[in-house]
């Protein structure tokens, strides 16, 4: 079985958030359970000076050239640390080799987003109905919208070949003027049925009527994205077409994720031996300048918005503190948030760390260091944070949401008492509850018998693909039964 992979970016090549991870690791995954799978990418500068092997297979098929001048579609490898990847590349000069943003520069959307993925859907499609070279897909993947239009051209197209398509954040849902539609050859019965929301062209919500299948990141998103609450005006599309909506869980790199044999901590670790995580501690409070602590040294590793709730942990860290804990955090974002987590370092610089950007080998001392990884957020698809925080040793105090609430146990006294609890969940968007649960972090954290309990259930707790993988396996198979 062959599937092409369509998707806006890939770990490790291109990175904005949680869709690159899932990328760059289900190929890898889907081949375990014998589905070839090749990825489809934007030729942004990155992705080009990653490619080796390089065959130009010519203008990209479905590609209107007047989007595109002089486009190519390649067929690579990559080279480097994405090794393995087996891709395809629109290589679309005009549209996608620029500096900045995948899709913005300096906070400000680029004007042209619907014309480079419009583009970029159209190819995918292009593939799907006439192959790329000798091969061609079997089933056609897209994820999240810079890739939704996919389904709708096989659509107007009258292509059998059918379509999945993965939601990894309803939260962008990729809406433009509608006048676009005749640009981008949008077919003018998706007014009302198809493409058009309220008014708009509505990328998401066109692939979301035309798709074959629907999937999310968390069977627990699955049931959220179907309420006002979280579906954010697409959920009486979704409820419409919900025989065809599958949840389907998130899985960690576990070759990249593990203490036994990451080399950005001091020392590797495992659950026998778990000497390289306290060496790991003390390198982490080295970095930022942490004095040792009688509580748990807490780590954040996120995107700073409302959305992670990071203005619930601002809200929470003097109880925190209080109790003896500290903080970590690693991220950016929105300024509010940067600027009043630089004020709490300053207030208390042997307490709190912060160090604003992103560093994917920091980020790795992060997880090994922290005693427990906080994600607090309001809404939470899957989430990859906590699956890391698992493998790490760290106890994930997470908000009861989507697929966080999927894979976090809660140390509550049932499962405490029968060794099955591998963190803290709470209620979400409340600083008093996320303020409880620190609480109780605490109160577990001055029991060490307990506490090693629940550390080991979560190093054990299987974070891998291998069960999603099959369940991505059996959502193909059934498109492709007569």
């Amino acid at each position: 079985m062959r599937v092409l992979l369509a998707a806006s970016e890939c770990v490790p090549l291109v990175k904005t958030g949680g869709l690159a991870d899932v990328i760059g690791a289900l190929p890898a995954a889907l081949a375990e359970v014998g589905v070839e799978a090749r990825v489809l990418l934007p030729g942004y500068p990155a992705v080009m000076a990653a490619l080796q092997s390089v065959e130009d297979l010519g203008p990209p098929p479905g590609a209107d050239a007047t989007l595109a001048p002089g486009a190519r579609l390649l067929s690579a490898q990559a080279a480097g640390q994405a090794a393995g990847l087996d891709l395809l590349v629109l290589d679309a000069p005009s549209r996608f080799d620029r500096q900045g943003g995948l899709y913005e520069n300096r906070g400000i959307d680029w004007p042209d987003n619907p014309e480079r993925f419009a583009v970029f859907a159209q190819t995918a499609a292009g593939i799907a109905r006439d192959g790329a070279g000798k091969w061609r897909p079997d089933v056609l993947h897209a994820h999240d919208w810079q890739t939704a239009l996919a389904p709708v051209y096989l659509a107007a197209w009258g292509v059998d070949t059918p379509s999945a398509l993965t939601i990894h954040n309803i939260a962008y849902q990729g809406r433009f003027d509608a006048t676009l539609a005749p640009m981008l050859g949008l077919p003018p019965a998706g007014y009302g049925q198809g493409w058009e929301f309220h008014g708009h062209l509505g990328f998401l919500k066109g692939g979301l009527m035309a798709a074959s299948a629907i999937t999310t990141v968390s069977p627990g998103y699955a049931r959220e994205i179907l309420t006002p609450a979280f579906g954010l005006g697409l959920e009486g599309v979704l409820q419409a077409r919900r025989a065809a909506l599958h949840g389907i869980l998130n899985g960690a790199d576990t070759a990249i994720w593990d203490p036994a044999t990451d080399t950005a901590l001091p020392q590797p670790y495992n659950a026998q031996d778990m000497a390289g995580k306290a060496e790991a501690k003390k390198a982490l409070q080295s970095a930022l300048g942490l004095a040792p602590a009688e509580g748990p040294l807490l780590g954040v590793v996120s995107r700073l918005t409302g959305q992670k709730g990071i203005d619930l942990l601002l809200a929470a860290l003097p109880g925190h503190l209080a109790r003896g804990g500290q903080l970590a955090l690693l991220g950016t974002g929105d300024a509010d948030l940067e600027n009043a987590l630089k004020a709490a370092a300053q207030a208390n610089p042997s307490r709190v760390g912060v160090r604003i950007g992103y560093d994917e080998g920091l980020a790795h001392l992060f997880f090994g260091g922290s005693d427990a990884i906080a994600v607090p957020s309001r809404f939470e698809p899957c989430g990859l944070t906590q699956l890391y925080a698992l493998r790490y040793g760290n106890l994930p105090v997470v908000a009861r949401t989507g697929g966080l609430g999927d894979t976090v146990i809660d140390a509550n006294p049932a499962a405490l008492a029968v060794g099955a609890a591998t963190g803290i969940v709470h209620e979400p968007g409340s600083a008093t509850a996320l303020d409880h649960a620190l609480q109780r972090l605490s109160e577990l954290w001055g029991e060490p018998a307990a506490w090693r309990a629940v550390q080991l259930a979560g190093m054990e707790h299987p974070i891998g693909w291998g069960s999603s993988a099959w369940q991505y396996r059996r959502v193909y198979e059934g498109l492709l039964r007569p």
